[in-house]
């Protein structure tokens, strides 16, 4: 079908990929939470424009220029470790926030305001743009699964990366709504909200450090 192999073990391979925890669906989680249905998935909407530009840069061939270069590799992986880094500062500084003052009343009306300037698309979108291995990933993943003889590769690719999306859409739509039930624990649990955003930020961190330290 449209240059597709083995379209079967694909999926099976795909379902495993997608529930794999990465940066992507961490955050998505934590808007949800945070913020609710409408803002998880306009984080989520972040992580799919920025996964279809990767897999458009992986069938253009930017992966072949990625590996071959290792100072261009260099310069895209560690803007990306650095900003996972800023965003592990920041969701630990939210933490010891609420920790301190999680005795105090409830500040309904300071909540929105903060939210307003996250803006979620744009994290999410540059999150999953700053990953040089995703692009290297998409190509050694999908190109097992395109019939070398088919005329239309690209068209192959398409068809991949379509049902890639789906999946993902799937999966980060079942996080939106299992973050909603979570926002309303977190709202009446400083504490709680405190360990969550920590544990967030820890986890950030980690990614920032595995990434710094991947090669072509």
């Amino acid at each position: 079908m449209f240059g597709v192999i083995d379209l079967p073990t694909y999926l099976a391979g795909l379902i495993l990929i997608v529930l794999l925890p990465g940066p992507n669906s961490l955050y998505v989680l934590s808007v949800a939470a945070r913020r609710g249905v409408r803002a998880g998935y306009t984080a989520a909407a972040g992580v799919w424009c920025g996964d279809t530009v990767l897999m458009t840069l992986s069938a253009a061939g930017v992966a072949s220029l990625l590996q071959a270069n290792a100072v261009l590799f260099g310069i895209v992986k560690y803007a990306g470790a650095g900003y996972l880094t800023w965003l592990a500062i920041g969701m630990l500084r939210a933490a010891r926030q609420l920790w301190l003052n999680r005795r105090a009343p409830a500040a309904e009306d300071a909540a929105p305001a903060k939210a307003a300037d996250e803006r979620p698309f744009r994290r999410a979108f540059v999150v999953s743009l700053f990953n040089p291995k995703a692009i290297l990933f998409f190509v050694a993943f999908f190109v097992q699964f395109v019939d070398p003889d088919y005329a239309y590769p690209a068209l192959s690719f398409v068809v991949l990366g379509t049902l890639a999306q789906v999946a993902s859409c799937l999966y980060l739509s079942a996080l939106i709504f299992g973050g909603t039930r979570l926002a309303a624990a977190f709202r009446r649990r400083r504490r709680l909200s405190a360990t969550a955003t920590s544990a967030a930020g820890a986890l950030f961190l980690g990614f920032a450090v595995k990434l710094s330290l991947a090669s072509a």
